[in-house]
């Protein structure tokens, strides 16, 4: 919660004013921030300050691993976070790529998982991962990415965290994550839970022991409808100690998270938190 704060605080108090082209906001942005999660102790990285919705990112980062295109498909899995972008998104609407209600098209898990080959086929990243870690090996090349800029017109959102890189020390799991742009209010919220579950997943069903994630965000904003509750009501909060996070210990392989994994395999203890704070969401 630290790091987190210190960061809502550096944007408050240094962030420059940027006008975004996409949503027609304005941002007050920092450039460059780094968050380390430490896995290994069970220090959960869930925002205290105001209620956190963990399930809806847990539910994210699985639908991310099974490769969904589809809003619909995430919602099954308990989230709609991908209904706005796959149906109100005006330019998303309107290009001749979408399949219809609730494509999402070529975006992050679909491409991690079926990553396009220049003469035809494609590479199951994840997948090679999952193989290469299971083994012991690591050739400091275990990178999952969800960035392909010739493919930007075949999905509806540019992936924000674009790319995890595991790393294996012995039998102990790191996970480097890095995102280009993060709505902090919102976002961030999300995407630390999302990069702790995940180097918690693939260490656990890759037979390893899980270190410590650490998350570098380049672009860090707090839009301008967001800024008031944010300085005014959250910072102004003490934080609870970190919970932590049990997953269901017959999870045990990239298929298992494919099939029947749920979110009732996932169990938070001792989170403690202050009210709900609605945050508006830039589409």
């Amino acid at each position: 919660m630290k790091q987190y704060l210190d960061l809502c605080q550096r944007i408050v108090d240094e962030g420059t004013w940027i006008n975004n082209e996409r949503t027609n906001k304005r941002c007050l942005t920092v450039i460059n921030a780094d968050l380390t999660y430490d896995v290994a102790n069970n220090q959960f990285p869930l925002v205290t300050t105001r209620k956190s919705f963990w399930k809806s990112a847990i539910a994210e980062i699985i639908g991310y691993m099974r490769g969904y295109q589809s809003a619909a498909d995430f919602r099954a899995l308990g989230t709609k976070t991908w209904d706005a972008n796959a149906n109100l998104n005006e330019a998303w609407l309107n290009n001749p790529n979408r399949k219809g209600e609730d494509d999402l098209g070529l975006i992050y898990g679909a491409l991690g998982r079926a990553f396009p080959k220049p003469n035809g086929g494609h590479v199951d990243l994840l997948q090679n991962i999952v193989d290469d870690l299971s083994k012991g090996i690591d050739n400091r090349g275990e990178i999952l990415t969800f960035l392909h800029p010739g493919a930007f017109d075949l999905g509806c959102l540019r992936p924000c965290m674009y790319e995890h890189h595991f790393s294996l020390l012995g039998d102990t799991l790191y996970l480097n994550s890095t995102q280009r742009s993060c709505d902090v209010p919102l976002g961030l919220n999300f995407n630390m839970v999302q990069v702790y579950v995940l180097l918690a997943l693939m260490a656990q069903i890759t037979g390893n022991k899980p270190g410590k994630a650490y998350h570098k965000i380049v672009n860090a904003h707090i839009y301008e409808d967001q800024l008031a509750p944010m300085r005014d009501i959250q910072l102004k909060r003490e934080p609870f100690p970190a919970p932590k996070l049990i997953i269901n210990p017959e999870i045990k392989s990239l298929k298992d998270i494919e099939t029947w994994v749920t979110l009732d395999d996932f169990k938070v203890e001792g989170y403690q938190h202050h009210d709900a704070i609605h945050y508006p969401f830039a589409v």
